[in-house]
């Protein structure tokens, strides 16, 4: 049985990443992490002011399966929604973090398919992910993290979150939070080489955090999530948006975001 793509069952035939590329480029500086390990891009504003929290938005799986039955050459996402989410997020303080392997790193030693599917959420990753938060606290002084991530970022944003003594603030956007659960519900092979956020939730219990699913979403059902938030008594933090996976985030995201006045 083979795995079911996070994201990719439901982007559109079409690509955004060039216009949403060409606009986090014309808002932030692009930088590549440095060093030996995976690739992996970032966007990032210039120095902040002392002691303000940089909100980092982390992407979704992108497209891990070009279809059902074929892992994709690039998983770059065609619709890079945490992306277009950071992008409609008015404040200054705002950075873009990529997965491993995408915009342009694919093809780049020592990045392999199981990075973008079985090992999506490997102790690698991980590792990868903290090292480039690491760097964005050093060029932009920032004192501390709010993490958001979409979809796989979700699951990230939490694993993060219970890796780090920095994080002050989470939120997940149809995220993956409980990727053990959600292979039984599609039917799928389980992962691999990937730790499960659920496993950590009870560590960061007590972060302020705000967990967005959409009652439509069919690749990440919001029973999900809502399950497993009353398990980890973090019912008061879930909140259900009309919204599928990828679709009806952008457009309501400023309103939801001044509506939860958050953080």
């Amino acid at each position: 049985m083979l795995l079911l793509a996070g994201c990719a069952s439901v982007l559109p035939a079409g690509t955004q990443t060039a216009a949403a590329s060409a606009q986090a480029d014309a808002r932030w500086q692009r930088h590549t992490l440095a060093g030996n390990g995976l690739p992996l891009a970032y966007w990032q504003p210039g120095r902040l002011a002392a002691g303000q929290t940089l909100v980092v938005y982390v992407e979704g799986d992108g497209r891990a399966y070009a279809s059902r039955d074929i892992v994709s050459a690039d998983p770059t996402p065609l619709r890079p929604l945490a992306l277009q989410l950071a992008l409609a997020d008015g404040r200054p303080n705002v950075a873009y973090l990529a997965r491993p392997c995408q915009y342009g790193g694919a093809a780049v030693p020592p990045c392999a398919p199981r990075y973008w599917t079985s090992h999506r959420f490997s102790p690698e990753v991980v590792a990868r992910l903290s090292q480039a938060l690491d760097a964005m606290k050093a060029d932009t002084g920032a004192a501390a993290f709010e993490l958001i991530g979409y979809s796989g970022g979700g699951a990230l944003a939490v694993l993060l979150a219970a890796h780090r003594a920095d994080v002050v603030a989470l939120q997940t956007v149809a995220g993956n939070l409980d990727h053990a659960a959600w292979s039984a519900w599609h039917g799928v092979t389980p992962l691999s080489g990937s730790f499960n956020a659920a496993d950590v939730l009870p560590k960061i219990a007590n972060l302020p955090q705000v967990h967005w699913v959409g009652r439509d979403d069919r690749v990440v059902p919001a029973e999900l999530t809502r399950a497993l938030l009353a398990r980890q008594d973090l019912a008061g933090r879930l909140r259900e948006v009309d919204a599928g996976h990828a679709d009806g985030w952008r457009e309501r995201w400023p309103a939801l975001q001044r509506r939860e006045a958050w953080p």
